[in-house]
């Protein structure tokens, strides 16, 4: 007899959330995990609980390992990421800009806290930059310390400390610090939430 899955978050809700996270259809994970689509179309709306062979094949079709899928990875609901375990983000210190994720690499998060510190002068882009995330983001920025100057799509808009500005993240823009002093922003991105 084989053993079924028994959680009490259905996995069928994850499975869908992941899949549409990496824009797959039923079909291509069916074809990336060797599980029928019918299989899978079971199991994401909760109608069978898949065995373990066929979780562990799905979850290799997700690109990840089973206890990732399973959430075993993870201690509870909570996550913290130390001062000192903080990824880099995509940034230029050469250029004077230095960012930091501040959130942890959990398996199908659809939003990331990034940490950016400007110098004086200093921006996260340039002017003529294609689209830094992917279509439908979204970002929420906090201006912590200092001044910068969002420049997007054409517009320019000043903030000042404590400001926070929410804008369409998929379009040209960047940050630049006019001050004389670092400028501090925690920007907070949500990826594929399409406008409407």
């Amino acid at each position: 007899m084989a053993t079924t899955i028994e959680h009490p978050n259905p996995i069928g809700r994850r499975i869908r959330a992941l899949r549409d996270a990496m824009e797959l259809s039923l079909r291509d994970l069916a074809q990336r995990s060797g599980v029928s689509a019918p299989m899978l179309s079971q199991v994401e709306r909760g109608e069978t609980s898949p065995t373990l062979a066929v979780a562990e094949r799905i979850a290799r079709g997700l690109d990840l390992r089973l206890s990732q899928l399973l959430r075993l990875d993870e201690a509870g609901q909570v996550a913290i990421v130390r001062t000192g375990e903080r990824r880099p983000g995509n940034s230029d210190p050469a250029s004077g800009h230095s960012a930091e994720i501040l959130t942890p690499p959990l398996p199908g998060q659809r939003a990331e806290l990034s940490r950016h510190v400007l110098a004086p002068r200093a921006s996260t882009g340039g002017p003529g930059d294609p689209p830094m995330h992917e279509p439908g983001s979204r970002e929420t920025a906090l201006v912590q310390s200092g001044r910068v100057v969002l420049r997007i799509d054409g517009e320019r808009h000043e903030l000042a400390e404590g400001d926070c500005v929410t804008f369409d993240a998929d379009l040209p823009h960047h940050f630049e610090n006019p001050g004389d002093d670092d400028a501090i922003l925690l920007a907070v991105v949500s990826a594929g939430l399409r406008r409407s």
